[in-house]
């Protein structure tokens, strides 16, 4: 999902500054914009990215331990703790969106395991919906402070990647109509049926 035109040029302030590590904040310099520290996280990602994509390909992370809080953590924590303090960190404040965090970890556990045993006992999902259940019901959970989107996005594409059988494979296309795509997610949080959102996000096919 593309940056604003003017994303480049804004600068990072506040409780955002304040957040980034030392380290991150010396690397930069002054006068620190959203797109000097987005850049960084993408370079991380796109590390986490082949990592984690070649161990699910390979067999070594299973569908199993994809579909549980302790990976979801542990994924957050690889794509932001080098940079920012929050990175892996639940969330502890009452936001307007997600659940109260007193009851993150509880739904964040019975969620996955819920969506783990689904998978393995009925047969009218896809893995193209597994991963979009797995990605949405995260972020209408909201865990943690910043991410939760674009941590869930690659969740999904793992889940994707790990539950298609081998051969030739798919994978989400998620430059999307971003408001139409919050709408849908919007929706789930209301009758938690994924299947509208997986249908609007299209997969394209990979060798």
């Amino acid at each position: 999902m593309a940056l604003g035109p003017s994303y480049g040029e804004t600068p990072l302030e506040g409780e955002e500054l304040d957040a980034l590590l030392p380290a991150i904040r010396a690397l930069l310099g002054e006068n620190i914009t959203k797109a000097a520290v987005f850049d960084l996280e993408q370079g991380v990602q796109e590390q986490v990215t082949e990592r984690t994509l070649t161990a699910v390909l390979a067999g070594d992370i299973s569908l199993d331990q994809l579909l549980t809080d302790a990976f979801v953590r542990e994924l957050h924590r690889d794509l932001y703790a080098d940079i920012w303090v929050w990175g892996g960190v639940q969330r502890i404040r009452e936001i307007n969106i997600g659940v109260a965090p007193e009851q993150i970890s509880i739904q964040l556990r019975e969620s996955l395991d819920t969506i783990r045993y689904r998978w393995a006992n009925t047969f009218d999902w896809t893995p193209r919906v597994l991963g979009i259940a797995a990605h949405a019901d995260v972020v209408r959970i909201h865990p943690f402070v910043d991410g939760n989107g674009r941590s869930t996005r690659l969740l999904a594409d793992l889940i994707h990647f790990a539950a298609q059988p081998s051969g030739a494979l798919e994978e989400y296309d998620w430059e999307v109509d971003k408001p139409r795509y919050i709408e849908l997610l919007r929706q789930y949080d209301g009758h938690r049926d994924p299947t509208d959102l997986a249908s609007f996000v299209p997969v394209r096919r990979i060798d």
